[in-house]
Order: C-alpha cells, then sequence, then structure tokens
C-alpha cells in the first residue's frame, strides 16, 4: 500500500478505536444497559469486564502502529464472537458488531506486516548495508 493510502487508513483506525473503546470503558465502569445486557447473556459480570479489558486493549492497540494489525485482528475475532451472541443468545441484529467486524478486517489488512519487514524485522543483512 502506498504512502498517502497509508495514511488514510488511520481515519477508520481511529474511528473504530474510539467506538470499541468507548464500548470497552462503559463495560468496565458498569454503565446499567451493559450490565443489564451482559446478565442476559448469562455468562455473569465477569465476562463484561473480560470483554470491556479486551475491548479497551484493542482500541488502544489500534492507536499504536506496531501493535495495529495484532489488535484489529483480535478485533476481528471478538466482534464475530459478539455477532454470534447478538444471533444465538439475544436474538438481536448483528448488523453493528458485523459493521466494526468489517472495518477491523480493513485494517487488519491494510496494517499487515510486509514481506520486507518481517526479513528486516529477523536481522537479515538489508542490501547495501555492511555487516556487524
Amino acid at each position: 500500500m502506498s504512502g498517502r493510502w497509508r495514511h488514510l487508513v488511520w481515519i477508520p483506525q481511529v474511528v473504530l478505536a474510539l467506538a470499541i473503546g468507548g464500548g470497552g470503558l462503559a463495560k468496565l465502569f458498569g454503565d446499567p444497559a451493559m450490565v443489564d445486557l451482559f446478565a442476559d447473556i448469562g455468562a455473569g459480570q465477569w465476562f463484561r469486564y473480560a470483554v470491556g479489558t479486551l475491548e479497551v486493549a484493542g482500541a488502544i492497540g489500534l492507536l499504536v502502529p506496531r501493535l495495529a494489525f495484532a489488535s484489529a485482528l483480535g478485533l476481528v475475532g471478538l466482534l464475530a464472537g459478539a455477532a454470534v451472541t447478538n444471533a444465538a443468545v439475544l436474538g438481536v441484529s448483528v448488523l453493528t458488531p458485523l459493521a466494526y467486524l468489517a472495518v477491523a478486517a480493513f485494517v487488519a489488512y491494510a496494517r499487515r506486516p510486509t514481506r520486507a519487514a518481517e526479513v528486516t524485522a529477523r536481522g537479515s543483512r538489508r542490501p547495501g548495508r555492511s555487516p556487524r
């Protein structure tokens, strides 16, 4: 992906971080709607804290360039679980988690490591540089 397009990926990346991070904070701070939602899920309130922590961590990771790929990939998994839970347990629309999932998948694709980055990360000699 060229330089201009890599910079434009920051727009959906930051919007996703704000949306997911806000939802995660609502879960962690015990918003009554979130408490009721997780009571309806039936997995216990510990699950609300676990999901909220994963969402906040994923949102922070999206804003750190080195972590953006892994964070977006983790959020894809989390959002897939949210879509399944919405459909199978809660019986509500899966549109919102699937829309967020699509954005997270796009960010993961755009921020995926390139082959050149993998080679230099392993400490291989780059062309034009003298060996140590």
